[in-house]
């Protein structure tokens, strides 16, 4: 469904994030994490978050808000603020947005055991375009490439995720907010 449709149905809506967030659910038990069900449909308008995950190994998850849930990568050695730095952004399971205020320990023995800490966040907006018009982030990251401005303490300015045969890769643009221009 597009962003902004006029022939949105909220039934619809809630069943299509109830769906996207079926694979979330079924790898927790939440009565023993304290993570988010999701199951209170918030909805945050436009917000990243990039939480610092120290699980198995150190990563860094990176968190977008489109169509009512959190599009979410594992970042392996998390963003950069330099253009030249290609990072692999493996996808995973779509979160609930409640997820994005998230901090907390993840129990031993469940999902993603470990602490996880917010490392930034902040509005974001599409800039993602198509025949020089704006297409929804839905259907960006749907064709496998997204660009967006962050709004962060630590993370500003243009980033695009673009899909490869060997996963996402996410790339900071070339701007007056990166930190090593050539």
């Amino acid at each position: 469904m597009n962003e902004g449709s006029q022939d949105s149905n909220p039934l619809e809506d809630n069943k299509a994030k109830s769906d996207a967030l079926q694979i979330y659910r079924e790898k927790r038990d939440f009565s023993i994490t304290s993570e988010p069900s999701g199951e209170r449909g918030v909805f945050g308008g436009g917000i990243f978050v990039v939480q610092e995950h120290n699980s198995r190994r150190l990563h860094y998850d990176l968190r977008l808000e489109v169509d009512g849930v959190l599009k979410s990568w594992a970042v392996p050695k998390g963003p950069s603020t330099d253009p030249r730095d290609k990072r692999l952004a493996i996808q995973t399971e779509d979160h609930p947005v409640e997820y994005a205020s998230f901090e907390g320990t993840i129990p031993q023995g469940q999902y993603g055991a470990g602490t996880v800490t917010i490392w930034d966040t902040g509005p974001y907006r599409n800039m993602t375009q198509k025949d020089g018009q704006e297409i929804s982030m839905g259907e960006a990251l749907h064709n496998g490439h997204a660009a967006f401005w962050l709004e962060g303490k630590k993370l500003r300015g243009g980033y695009a995720l673009t899909r490869t045969k060997r996963g996402w890769i996410l790339v900071k643009m070339r701007d007056e907010m990166a930190n090593s221009i050539d």
